[in-house]
């Protein structure tokens, strides 16, 4: 499978300051095949070190912090020489051996011609703790689910990203281009971007295959939890992990710790969420009190929403059956449209380095999301319909009308722009960043035009009136005379 995070390894290893970089990602996201894969492709040979699978590795970091005498000892292992610059030396699994993440340090110091890449289904977890962080010494980077633009490709389906890629203006996209879109999304909604469900679906055709590598997948997350997880918070991962197809499915999807356990309290679970979310296998979504910058600085920490790492991964932990895709728009809207937005927070997560936040006025509107752009507060509701009134994106336009530069609405509705409204088709969130930077040239010519007719009609009636009152003057003067 092609996956786009491959030009990002590239520029790391063609960069002058380059550090032994960490991948990070959820279990089962492809951080292994990716990095063999890189290696494949761009070096002479791959050195692979799992410490999950070879135990002995540990002792190499253990006894000592030379580099030199580690290296010797891998060589041997690995039975062919590791060569600067020619050969990718991979560290997995490497949450397993915190002596040897923190020896990440030393090759960086003092052997940085090697190139090194390491990964972890847990780095996040093991990140959290200070004893076990190389601070500054290394670079980070997150390999994400498949994306759908990743899914098209799988599939065979390049046509429609070529499309896709060479859209340079806002205006409606053909049926001939909007339908085969359409459907392929909700295809994507059965499988998610898991690699191995997506390659069940594009090699097999079979959805069958599909429900049980992501039960396989559901399975091994709970395995984790046993295994990593402290003891006191075992059975509260499992809670709230299996509730938050339920959180998602009221009416305002803020997160309910009721909801997880009668009588549970915020203090009881927290480690637990925590654990969750550093595993990277939900994202926790706060609630903004106001649009600024930084967004972080207006959270209200006591309210949030709490999504899946994956679409796919909550459709099959909410138990929807895969049929949904034959029963026309009900992928898109079951449980309050929870599948649509967790899709969109999935793409813009990817896309924006600040995670997003969601906006409430008084009980009286609710922006799903708004994500920092640049300097750029941008607002985003989600419509998992046709029905696009977007009463709630209108308040926030009025309310922050001089900060919003553009407004966003995600739907299935085809791709247009009123003002500074965009109509963005779900299938296109990949695509999000180049469209919003084609909305606002857009508005800003609309705006120019706008602004010369203004001026233009001011200059005809300045000019009319002037004539106007010449011709009265004559002919009073006449009636005079």
């Amino acid at each position: 499978m092609e996956r786009l995070i491959l030009d990002d390894l590239l520029q790391w290893k063609q960069s002058r300051y380059r550090k032994p970089l960490m991948l990070k990602g959820v279990r089962q996201v492809g951080k292994t095949w990716i990095l063999n894969e890189f290696g494949r492709r761009y070096y002479d040979n791959i050195a692979y070190f799992n410490f999950d699978e070879q135990e002995e590795l540990v002792s190499f970091f253990e006894t000592t912090k030379d580099v030199k005498r580690i290296l010797q000892n891998l060589t041997m292992v690995n039975g062919s020489p590791i060569l600067t610059e020619k050969t990718l030396i991979i560290f997995d699994e490497i949450q397993e051996c915190n002596k040897a993440l923190n020896t990440l340090k030393y090759f960086c110091e003092k052997a940085p011609e090697y190139h090194i890449a390491c990964a972890g289904s847990l780095l996040g977890i093991t990140l959290s703790k200070p004893s076990s962080f190389p601070v500054g010494k290394v670079d980070f980077m997150t390999i994400n689910p498949m994306s759908f633009t990743e899914f098209l490709i799988a599939n065979g389906d390049e046509n429609l990203v070529d499309y896709m890629e060479s859209i340079d203006v806002i205006e409606p996209i053909p049926e001939i281009f909007f339908n085969p879109l359409q459907e392929k999304l909700k295809m994507y909604f059965i499988t998610g971007g898991m690699p191995e469900a997506v390659r069940s679906w594009t090699e097999e055709r079979d959805t069958g295959l599909v429900q049980t590598t992501l039960k396989n997948i559901l399975n091994a997350y709970e395995l984790d939890f046993s295994k990593h997880a402290e003891i006191k918070d075992i059975a509260k991962l499992g809670l709230i992990w299996n509730s938050i197809p339920s959180q998602l499915a009221r009416e305002n999807k803020k997160f309910l710790y009721s909801a997880v356990k009668e009588g549970a309290r915020a203090r009881e679970y927290e480690d637990a969420l925590t654990w969750l979310c550093n595993a990277g296998m939900a994202y926790k979504i706060y609630r903004s009190a106001k649009p600024g910058l930084p967004m972080s600085a207006y959270d209200d920490l006591k309210a949030f929403k709490l999504y899946a790492v994956d679409t796919g991964l909550l459709r099959r932990l909410a138990l929807l059956d895969p049929i949904a895709f034959n029963e026309g728009a009900r992928l898109f809207t079951e449980f309050k449209g929870a599948l649509t937005e967790n899709f969109v927070l999935q793409g813009l997560a990817a896309k924006y380095e600040a995670v997003p936040r969601y906006w409430t006025s008084g009980g009286q509107a609710e922006v799903d999301f708004i994500i920092q752009r640049g300097n750029d507060i941008i607002p985003i509701e989600v419509k998992a319909d046709q029905n696009i009134n977007s009463r709630s994106l209108t308040l926030y336009g009025q309310k922050y009308e001089a900060e919003t530069k553009i407004r966003l609405r995600f739907s299935l509705r085809n791709l247009k722009q009123d003002g500074n409204l965009l109509n963005i088709p779900l299938f296109m969130i990949d695509y999000v960043d180049k469209l919003i930077e084609l909305g606002m040239k857009k508005k800003e010519i609309l705006r120019k035009d706008k602004n010369q007719k203004t001026f233009s009609g001011i200059i005809i009636s300045q000019l009319t009136f002037r004539r106007s009152t010449k011709t009265h003057f004559y002919f009073r003067n006449f009636g005079t005379n």
